[in-house]
């Protein structure tokens, strides 16, 4: 019976660093209170189209008019594409595509970017923001008008600023106000690169009228439009063969635009 006190302090020391060992345990240095971190929700889309596939064949033959006369095997090459070099198909992808006819050359091209965060506290929706406004501040878009009234049709110079009217009028004030109206732009409409309504998340149009070597001029319209975490770019430009001539913005500008919706129907499905 002498020994029993003995035994108890044994045990009790046994328990003693038992309870103790929780100082090794990582969960035992959270304090009381401490904030949880949340992930940020992850994009909309985990993949990406395949860029040569993602446009009808009947928009391509309304794009690239010069084709039709091609014989068949040509009119297939032509209507297939050349994709991007890309080293990962579920980042970026994009395809390009061109024409040759007696009367003009045109280009298109559509490249989709899906945009992942990889800061958790970001999402990959507020990632393709970022990523996004760069694009657009890049455009340098007109400043919206006074009061929000949109302007008329913007002058046309030789020197490849951006421009929206094939025939050189006077310009009235600019405005990017976005827009919510019909494809077909109307005689009053604003053709200057502005903001789009309706179009994915977010969109812009951008006009460029520049000189193709000594003489030629071209005209590129870019229609650019973010949805969630995927941003889709898409070019068309058309160089007429006759050095008189200058690319009529408003045809481009309503291809372009309906295309890329288009695109936006698509990858909203």
């Amino acid at each position: 019976m002498a020994y029993v006190p003995g035994v108890a302090l044994l045990a009790a020391l046994v328990a003693g660093c038992s309870a103790g060992s929780g100082a090794d345990d990582p969960a035992a240095d959270s304090k009381p209170g401490s904030p949880t971190v949340t992930a940020a929700p992850p994009g909309k889309y985990r993949t990406l189209p395949e860029s040569c596939s993602a446009v009808p064949r009947a928009t391509l033959k309304d794009l690239l008019p010069g084709t039709a006369g091609l014989p068949a095997e040509q009119q297939d090459k032509v209507y297939e594409g050349t994709a991007n070099v890309t080293y990962d198909t579920d980042r970026k992808v994009g395809c390009r595509w061109k024409s040759d006819a007696p009367d003009a050359s045109r280009n298109l091209s559509v490249d989709f970017e899906r945009v992942v965060s990889y800061d958790p506290a970001v999402s990959d929706d507020d990632r393709a923001r970022e990523v996004y406004a760069k694009k657009e501040d890049a455009a340098a878009l007109p400043a919206p008008a006074p009061g929000g009234k949109p302007g008329g049709a913007a002058s046309a110079p030789a020197d490849g600023t951006p421009s929206g009217s094939p025939a050189g009028t006077a310009s009235a004030e600019p405005s990017a106000e976005p827009s919510d109206g019909p494809t077909s732009a109307g005689p009053d409409e604003d053709l200057r690169p502005r903001l789009l309504g309706g179009l994915g998340d977010a969109a812009f149009l951008d006009d460029a009228l520049a000189r193709a070597g000594s003489t030629a001029q071209r005209r590129t319209v870019s229609v650019v439009f973010r949805t969630s975490n995927v941003i889709v770019t898409v070019q068309y430009t058309e160089q007429p063969a006759l050095v008189t001539e200058v690319p009529d913005s408003r045809e481009l500008q309503e291809k372009a635009q309906a295309l890329a919706r288009n695109l936006a129907e698509t990858l909203s499905e």
